[in-house]
């Protein structure tokens, strides 16, 4: 791959106070700081119907330029890496059954690219250097052009080194040929990221030298006393010795947090409050969005259900939700049905509760509602530890210190290749849990409805009748002290490519053997989830492996060429957890 990358100037976390970091400037970068005003959609819903939105740009045939913009999210100046001046760059909006063009031209100093995040293209249109083409070189024009053969919501970043954590993405929004399935009256998409003002190759090489310098809320003194108060002294030491022997931290849900990173919607920190406009009664379909490079959303918007109508573009049978967990790199739409006269929060917090993004639903600009308290951080379970080995009779999880778990899990043995036993993998899950209804670590039992995948539904079953014909598993490996990710134990560096042959349809088993969320994303295919008994479930194209889960998906290799399949935790990639797929 091109390792090329940019290097805005470094600063140092204390420079800033928590306060002004986590919130941002009421003013940030993109848009909003460049005055530039939205056009209208091409679909006619109303122009300028959200506050800070970044332009839009409809039609077929686009000229894109990539270059250092100034931008301020923080109260200190910055230069991010932005599209036609603006971060994130432009919404694109086509339409099913057109062939687009994109003109993009690097006006950096260095290589860049432009991947089409679950768009089907044909490989050489894909847009990840040392894959699928050479990257686009400084002052030179790459133009893509492919035909359009879905509709959804998706998104575009760059696949150059850490280009994507410095502000190369935007939005893509796909109109159906035939019609939305699930109509609505006005739409907003929420591009959801994390923006940091230090070099994010300071931040990679922070975290090979310490991987939880990022990390402020391990265990501390008041709650081992407070520990020894529930569950006595000796179980206390167990837990914290357990811990301390596996060399892991039960608070390690995150690698990057709000330490560094101002979370942002559509290019606008919590305190400049996004808005997105509505009229009492209308029906608004909100295109959620997971930019980030490091960070899972947990999002709600307190006061208003949210019918989960799309997953990853896809239509799904509709599921009325509370919140629901949104993984980097994932998209959800969601129809809400507003009927008061008043603000909403969009309320999106870090999984581990270190920061938030926040946006605003009312019906006239200026107008905003309570943001809630962040929910409590929670810690690492034995179910994420172990898997179904911590689920006891019945699928409840083993009582240990309130580390409770998903309940349903089956119990399965796991096959680990001779590579993963070696310095770069820390941890094994001999046996994995396959349930889908877990909401995950932080959301489990909070007293409000989320959706996990076992709701989710694509309407009109796989879209290839055949059983898969045979079966690849991999491991998701790695060693958090040394910082090092792989699949089997195998970073990039030193694996061979994975070979699919042309027209056969496969299973793919993933089993992950780390206590982190790992979302993993297969260029060029869709991947169709299936349930514990081996039935179609949702189709996706990054799916969300949880700690100590096996999940498996069927694939048809319908797309010859050379093809990505990574983590899209972006330093997780960049630290082997990547590997190549060749179809042919």
């Amino acid at each position: 791959m091109n390792r090329s990358s940019l290097h805005p100037p470094a600063v140092q976390w204390p420079d800033l106070s928590r306060r002004r970091f986590v919130l941002g400037c009421a003013l940030g970068g993109g848009a909003v700081a460049l005055g530039i005003v939205p056009k209208a959609s091409a679909w006619g819903h109303p122009a300028a119907t959200a506050v800070g939105t970044t332009p839009e740009l409809p039609g077929t045939d686009f000229a894109l330029a990539i270059g250092e913009q100034p931008v301020d999210f923080t109260g200190r100046r910055r230069l991010a890496t932005a599209i036609n001046g603006s971060v994130p760059g432009p919404v694109l909006r086509w339409r099913e059954g057109t062939e687009v063009t994109l003109h993009v031209t690097n006006r950096l100093a260095v290589p860049t690219s432009i991947h089409w995040h679950g768009i089907l293209v044909p490989a050489a249109m894909d847009g990840v250097p040392g894959l699928s083409f050479p990257g686009i070189a400084p002052g030179e024009t790459f133009t893509y052009r492919f035909p359009v053969r879905q509709s959804g919501t998706y998104w575009y970043h760059s696949h150059s080194r850490f280009q994507e954590q410095t502000g190369l993405y935007g939005a893509i929004v796909v109109a159906p040929a035939d019609g939305e399935h699930h109509p609505a009256d006005r739409e907003h998409v929420v591009l959801l990221s994390d923006w940091t003002d230090d070099d994010p190759e300071h931040i990679y090489a922070t975290l090979k030298r310490h991987s939880d310098y990022y990390n402020y809320a391990e265990p501390t003194a008041p709650e081992f006393f407070r520990d020894v108060r529930e569950h006595g002294l000796q179980q206390a030491l167990a837990g914290r010795r357990m811990w301390n022997t596996m060399r892991m931290s039960p608070s390690d849900l995150s690698d990057v947090s709000g330490a560094t990173y101002t979370y942002l919607v559509n290019g606008t920190a919590p305190a400049g409050n996004w808005t997105g406009l509505f009229r009492p009664g209308e029906r608004v379909r909100l295109r959620f969005i997971n930019g980030s490079s490091m960070t899972f959303f947990d999002v709600r918007i307190p006061g208003l259900r949210m019918t989960v109508v799309a997953a990853d573009g896809q239509d799904v049978e509709p599921v009325s939700v509370d919140e629901f967990r949104i993984g980097v790199a994932e998209t959800y739409d969601v129809i809400v049905e507003p009927v008061d006269d008043r603000a909403y929060t969009v309320f999106a917090q870090a999984i581990d509760r270190s920061g938030y993004a926040r946006a605003t639903l009312a019906p006239r600009p200026g107008m905003a509602a309570a943001v809630p308290p962040l929910d409590p951080r929670a810690r690492l379970t034995m179910v994420d530890m172990m898997g179904a080995m911590a689920m006891g009779h019945g699928g409840h999880a083993m009582p240990d210190m309130g580390m409770s778990g998903a309940a349903d899990a089956r119990p399965a043995m796991a096959r680990h290749a001779r590579t993963e036993y070696g310095p770069g993998v820390d941890m094994h899950v001999d046996m994995p849990r396959d349930n889908l209804d877990d909401p995950g670590i932080g959301l489990r039992d909070n007293g409000r409805r989320v959706l996990t995948y076992a709701d989710l539904h694509t309407l009109g079953g796989p879209l290839d009748p055949r059983s898969p014909g045979r079966e690849i598993e991999l491991h998701l490996t790695g060693n958090m002290a040394r910082y090092r990710w792989s699949f089997d134990g195998v970073p990039y560096a030193e694996a061979k490519p994975i070979h699919f042959r042309a027209g056969e349809r496969l299973r793919i088993v993933l089993v992950n053997d780390t206590m982190m969320n790992h979302p993993i994303h297969l260029h060029g295919m869709w991947s169709e989830l299936e349930n514990p008994d081996g039935s179609f479930q949702v189709r996706k194209h990054t799916i969300n492996v949880q700690p100590a889960q096996r999940v498996s998906y069927a694939v048809t290799a319908d797309a010859p060429g050379h093809w990505a399949y990574h983590c899209h935790m972006l330093y997780h990639m960049e630290a082997g957890m990547f590997r190549e797929v060749v179809v042919s």
